[in-house]
């Protein structure tokens, strides 16, 4: 391991000095892959120096106890050596997390689709609850959120939304949710206060860059244009604006008619169809490794779930990991971050623990 971490150290320090160079400040596509690059091994790098520090402290520290005489000396001495012990037990814990091959798609922005699955309008309620939610925590992350389908459902409530989250890191973050949500409360219709259980799915895709897709427009895909349906300004319905591309090899059909400009709304939905086919072209390559996969959404029963958001009881559960947070509004006020973390965590020690068994 020590091995690797020098030679990741050196890369590390040959990488910043190649991002102050002229000549990669003049290419700034290039300068932003190396400095990802260098800003992935960067904890990795400083955990290891941090490591070594407290390696030099002990050996230092225990040459000096062999020559001090004072009591009192002796005994600050072992104390330091005993702290410097213990973060080294810490540091090797965190230097093999951070060891662990990223996801290749965790820098990149996502496409996040959001659809009521079972139980009517409460369900198209509660999609449009989990719609604000994750809005809200993209919003306190410094993520910007842009809109591309909403299809509006019942009292208030959506039947499907797709949505981008952009910034570094969104995938990262994000690609835990994608699952069946389901929600149990009483309906403001029902008078009977009985409690019902209604679902929505999530789906997570990251971006596609023109590389990771290929698409032959004049063979594979099928664009049909026509009048918006949905609320929006004085052109968009009386135009035929919006867009739905069917991929016919995949059946995969988007659409959009977020924007006035019908040039517009087909850029967006290629965008979404490129993820879509880039998500489906992961899924193809590790359908023999489904059982590591965590996007699954399922049909939508309210049998299949990831997380129940309980609101007698005021709590949500994610039932991956068995956590339980009693302040369930404030979740969906966009304060996800301490279930995405533990989900993160439990995820890096599932790899962990695969890594250590096939050495």
């Amino acid at each position: 391991m020590f091995e690797q971490l020098e030679t990741t150290k050196q890369n590390y320090y040959e990488l910043e000095e190649r991002l102050a160079s002229p000549e990669l400040l003049a290419d700034m596509d290039n300068w932003q892959k190396v400095n990802r690059e260098y800003n992935d091994i960067k904890p990795i790098v400083m955990a290891y120096e941090d490591y070594r520090r407290n390696e030099n402290t002990i050996k230092e520290n225990e040459e000096l106890l062999e020559m001090a005489e004072d009591q009192e000396m002796k005994e600050m001495l072992q104390e330091e050596i005993d702290e410097a012990n213990d973060n080294l037990g810490k540091l090797e814990e965190k230097i093999k997390f951070l060891l662990i091959p990223k996801d290749p798609n965790d820098h990149k922005n996502v496409y996040v689709e959001i659809r009521s699955g079972a139980g009517g309008d409460e369900a198209g309620l509660f999609a449009q609850e989990l719609y604000r939610m994750y809005q809200m925590y993209a919003s306190q992350n410094g993520f910007k959120t842009e809109e591309v389908e909403l299809s509006e459902q019942g009292i208030g409530g959506i039947k499907e939304v797709i949505f981008m989250v952009k910034g570094e890191g969104a995938y990262s973050k994000l690609k835990y949710e994608s699952g069946v949500h389901r929600v149990q409360r009483v309906p403001q219709t029902e008078t009977s206060g009985r409690i019902h259980t209604s679902t929505a799915t999530v789906a997570v895709l990251p971006e596609a860059e023109e590389v990771d897709v290929n698409i032959n427009e004049s063979t594979d895909l099928r664009i049909d244009y026509y009048r918006s349906s949905g609320a929006g300004g004085q052109h968009v319905n009386t135009t035929d604006s919006a867009v739905r591309i069917t991929h016919l090899p995949t059946g995969i059909v988007v659409s959009c008619q977020d924007e006035k400009s019908q040039h517009k709304n087909k850029d967006k939905a290629m965008k979404v169809l490129m993820a879509k086919l880039y998500e489906h072209e992961l899924e193809e390559q590790q359908k023999n490794l489904s059982a590591d996969r965590k996007s699954q959404v399922g049909t939508g029963d309210r049998s299949e779930k990831i997380r129940t958001y309980n609101f007698p009881q005021s709590r949500v559960t994610d039932h991956r990991i068995n956590k339980t947070i009693h302040q369930l509004q404030d979740f969906l006020d966009g304060n996800i971050e301490e279930m995405i973390e533990d989900l993160i965590l439990e995820d890096q020690s599932k790899k962990l623990a695969l890594s250590e068994e096939a050495q």
